[in-house]
């Protein structure tokens, strides 16, 4: 796939780099509204990046939110809340064996999928959880988004997706977003034959630079075991800690 999708510049920068990413994983959730084997143009951009990542040795899944049954609600597990399914306990594991998330989505009336904002409001249903060192439990991920149109809003998308991501506990790196609008309105969509889109240097160069700083952030942050835990630990402050004096209740 890597010759498939990606230029000589994109394979040339995988080839040279001299560090290793192996160890590392990635989660794609592609918020199309088409289920497989429906073609996702969404899912065309998601494999430039996925293809960078895993010519550099990241274990990457990519998977569609619609092909699940997926329950609407802010709670772990919607089936004690009046569901008779929820595909969603079995999915959120995915999340939590990754050191990178990137949601992908479509525009429409220049807005993210509302598939795209079931997934955050799912992922924000499992934020109050809390890692070993008392932090929320996505504290020490990496975020990104990949936004495809026929429309304005990609930008637009972007921020909400990923202020929502940071906001839930993710790291966000430089340039972590990445899209291609094709023209406005009933135009050629990114795989579409002679759309342009998988040649296009600007979205290329874009994609390549998220693909790149969400490696090399998901790195740091593994190699340092995560964002430091002091000052937002949320079982001290639950407790009624100051930081740096004592506790009172052990007084």
């Amino acid at each position: 796939m890597h010759k498939e999708v990606l230029n000589q510049k994109q394979i040339k920068l995988c080839e040279e780099y001299q560090g290793n990413f192996s160890d590392l994983k990635a989660l794609f959730i592609n918020c199309t509204l088409k289920k497989s084997p429906d073609l996702s143009h969404t899912e065309g951009l998601i494999r430039i990046s996925q293809a960078i990542m895993e010519k550099v040795g990241v274990s990457v899944e990519v998977l569609r939110a619609v092909d699940y049954d997926i329950a609407c609600g802010v709670y772990p597990d919607m089936t004690e809340h009046g569901w008779d399914k929820d595909d969603w306990p079995q999915l959120y594991p995915k999340v939590m064996e990754a050191n990178i998330l990137v949601l992908g989505s479509a525009i429409w009336l220049g807005e993210k999928t509302s598939v795209c904002q079931k997934i955050i409001e799912r992922l924000y249903g499992e934020s109050g959880n809390l890692n070993k060192e008392g932090q929320y439990s996505y504290y020490g991920r990496a975020g990104g988004c990949l936004i495809t149109g026929n429309e304005d809003g990609a930008k637009h998308c972007a921020m909400g997706i990923l202020y929502s991501l940071q906001h839930l506990g993710f790291v966000i790196p430089p340039q972590a977003d990445a899209g291609w609008l094709g023209e406005i309105g009933p135009g050629p969509s990114y795989m579409d034959p002679d759309s342009g889109g998988p040649e296009n240097d600007f979205t290329n160069r874009n994609t390549t630079f998220m693909t790149w700083n969400l490696l090399h952030l998901a790195r740091m942050l593994k190699d340092h075991g995560g964002i430091p835990a002091h000052g937002n630990q949320r079982t001290k402050w639950d407790a009624g800690c100051r930081f740096n004096h004592p506790n009172p209740e052990y007084r």
